[in-house]
């Protein structure tokens, strides 16, 4: 019997596959299925089952092409969902043959009604692997938010109470020596303080978990896991959606994605279909020379998840810069969280615009000595664009905090005649934000080269763990 954790660094995402006797199965898949495919294929066994824990939020699972081109069953806990393929709503307890393994359903409502576990049963009859979806996460559990915005009437207080349920009743019973294989790790939106660790054994998350404290009543448990929870990504429910219905496949995506422009043909796109532009290179590259209104989103980062933040509608057309050698993997990304508007990019990349005489503009980006140097002479106004938590344990006094994740609701409290130094952690959201606000008009932002790290490095700046009354949302 093989288990093997298939980790996405970029959605923080585990996916799952599990092998014996020639039977496989994938839990979770990612929307590209080849890799399944191929690595059953390596292995000589046949994908007979795509087990899904939910409808995801975050990304679009490959569960539609996975079984189209492999012929195996798609199988989702109790669900009255209406969606656009065939798939067993299985009952709770309900097992499934894995070649001399079982697999066990566990309905745990809360993250999502539908919401699953899937425990691994081995040729002994010995439970194994929990697979945990977004139940449970390593430090932490699923958050109970994300399901009312596709369904009203399911509150966040509602989904809570039921999640309680599931993991007292459902989960805590389960062996200790069971090992936990999560859908998440941190970085997810899809929890508040999950671990870097991505798997652990249950009975260690039962003496170290919060949520697994005994002690802790339903009250206080509704409490503790709503307190602190921040609004999601707005392309979360689209997301669902996609999940439930259907959608084209990654290939045509990946196809019309990665068509070559040149730089006229890249100017027409954009007139014709009022298309954005994400420049996925470096942030200092993109300081250094950038085609007018881009937005410089890394791809050596969080790039979904920043793409899927800011821009929000999937349905949105893109067209983008990228290293040479990378456009593929730009489109990639782009469809694993549903935008499949990608309408192509720059052949030549900014060298081939600027051949053609059109402008390059530059982000000033000064380093933290120099920052450090410019406020022992004058006052200046300093963004913190980290998250909220971040800023909470430590950040530069006087500092105004203004997430990048909601730029949009604070826009009203940047002065567009003030010059704003701006600063995340380390360089790359700072950047995401300045060119967010100079394609909206705000010219006086100047980027801090390194972000907080720098700053704490020189040791020339005054820190604080007080949350001052300027932190905004």
């Amino acid at each position: 019997m093989k288990v093997e954790q298939i980790y996405t660094g970029c959605l923080a995402q585990g996916a799952y596959y599990i092998e014996s006797d020639g039977e496989a199965a994938i839990i979770d898949p990612l929307r590209e299925v080849e890799p399944y495919i191929a690595m059953a294929e390596d292995r000589k066994a046949k994908i007979k089952y795509v087990f899904e824990t939910h409808f995801h939020a975050d990304f679009v699972s490959g569960h539609v092409d996975l079984a189209a081109q492999t012929g195996a069953k798609i199988v989702y806990g109790p669900t009255t969902m209406e969606t656009g393929f065939d798939f067993i709503s299985a009952k709770d307890g309900q097992e499934f043959q894995l070649g001399k393994a079982v697999i066990r359903l566990i309905h745990t409502p809360g993250h999502t009604m539908e919401s699953s576990c899937f425990l691994l049963i081995d040729e002994k009859g010995k439970p194994t692997s929990l697979f945990s979806g977004d139940t449970l996460f390593i430090g932490d559990v699923g958050r109970p938010d994300l399901a009312q915005k596709v369904i009203a009437e399911l509150t966040q207080e509602k989904l809570a109470g039921h999640l309680f349920d599931s993991l007292r009743n459902k989960i805590m019973p389960v062996p200790d020596d069971v090992v936990v294989y999560p859908g998440h790790g941190a970085g997810s939106a899809c929890g508040k303080m999950m671990s870097d660790e991505t798997t652990d054994t249950l009975g260690h998350q039962k003496k170290t978990n919060y949520a697994l404290d005994p002690s802790l009543s339903k009250e206080d448990f509704i409490d503790s896991i709503l307190t602190g929870l921040t609004p999601p990504p707005g392309y979360f429910p689209q997301n669902v959606l996609l999940n439930i219905k259907g959608y084209e496949t990654i290939d045509a995506v990946i196809e019309k994605g990665t068509t070559p422009l040149s730089a006229a043909a890249f100017e027409a796109v954009l007139e014709e279909y009022k298309a954005i532009i994400i420049d996925t290179r470096d942030a200092q590259k993109y300081a250094w020379g950038h085609i007018p209104n881009s937005i410089n989103i890394g791809l050596d980062g969080s790039f979904a998840n920043w793409v899927g933040t800011t821009i929000v509608d999937v349905n949105t057309p893109i067209v983008f810069i990228a290293e040479a050698g990378k456009e593929e993997e730009v489109a990639t990304r782009l469809a694993r969280i549903g935008f499949d508007n990608a309408l192509g990019y720059l052949s030549g990349g900014v060298t081939a615009w600027a051949k053609t005489g059109r402008p390059l503009y530059t982000v000033k980006s000064i380093s933290a000595v120099k920052l450090a140097s410019i406020m022992e002479e004058e006052h200046v106004n300093l963004l913190d664009v980290r998250r909220k938590s971040e800023y909470t344990t430590e950040h530069v006094l006087h500092a105004t905090n203004l997430p990048l994740d909601y730029y949009r609701s604070n826009l009203s409290e940047i002065d567009k005649s003030k010059i704003y130094y701006v600063h995340c952690r380390s360089g790359y959201r700072s950047m995401v934000f300045v060119s967010l606000l100079r394609s909206l008009g705000y010219e006086n932002l100047i980027d801090v080269k390194g972000g907080f790290n720098a700053m704490k490095t020189t040791g020339k700046f005054d820190l604080s763990d007080y949350v001052a009354p300027t932190t905004m949302l």
